[in-house]
């Protein structure tokens, strides 16, 4: 796939629409998590030949506790079997994996495997791959402002200095920016509490494709829509002002 000229260099992504997928063909939701995982696998392939820098995923949120148990735990054993599977491809694949979100919840194994796959991968640099698990973009506000708040106890931070600069420096996503573009698969508009700091001025793309089918090809879709989009950040091109 040739890169886009003008392209996203951070992408963001709801995975939607997995459950809906399986019980439209007569499926347990298990088997659409699981299909869900492989159109993962499919998009990470394509993203750097796009011009993507960094990708990042939207796997579980820190709302999604309230699914049935069974619902949950099957997810968490996906989840441990697909970074066990993927992790050497990935590293092989110049992909550096970080995972963002509160990890107090997760299984101390779970919890193991995410920090040997980062180890693995910490000096690749061709795609950035962050996963977010058990996070929420309220939750992500709330540990910036505690962050900052023991910074002024401490002295190493003045109260009246805090903006918009430090509050989005102690955010998950301080290294990387805001994403360019949001993409959310399976029909719903909302950004369900995902990175609400952080997409501003972010591209909203929402597709109708439900997660499974979205592929390399639906990415670049929404990569060349974005290509076409005339960012300004609040200013006014003086050429165009009617």
């Amino acid at each position: 796939m040739p890169v886009e000229s003008g392209g996203p260099r951070h992408v963001a992504i709801i995975m939607d629409g997995n459950g809906r997928w399986a019980c439209a063909r007569g499926y347990p939701r298990a088997h659409g998590h699981k299909a869900g995982a492989e159109a993962t696998r499919a998009v990470v392939r394509a993203a750097p030949d796009l011009g993507i820098r960094t990708l990042t995923l939207f796997a579980f949120s820190s709302e999604n506790w309230r699914r049935p148990g069974a619902e949950v735990s099957l997810l968490m054993a996906l989840f441990k079997r697909t970074i066990r599977r993927e992790i050497h491809e990935l590293r092989a694949r110049g992909v550096r994996l970080r995972f963002i979100g509160a990890r107090e919840r997760l299984s101390p194994a779970l919890q193991a495997d995410m920090r040997r796959a980062e180890r693995l991968t910490e000096a690749n640099d061709r795609l950035n791959l962050l996963i977010a698990v058990d996070f929420g973009g309220r939750w992500d506000l709330v540990r910036a402002a505690r962050k900052l708040a023991r910074a002024c106890v401490d002295g190493e931070q003045a109260p009246d200095a805090i903006d918009e600069a430090a509050l989005g420096g102690a955010t998950s996503l301080a290294d990387h920016g805001g994403p360019d573009l949001f993409i959310r698969t399976g029909g719903e508009r909302r950004i369900s509490n995902f990175l609400l700091w952080d997409l501003a001025y972010t591209e909203l793309y929402f597709a109708d494709t439900l997660w499974p089918d979205f592929d390399g090809a639906a990415l670049a879709e929404a990569v060349h829509w974005f290509a076409g989009r005339e960012r300004r950040f609040g200013a006014v091109d003086e050429a165009r002002q009617c």
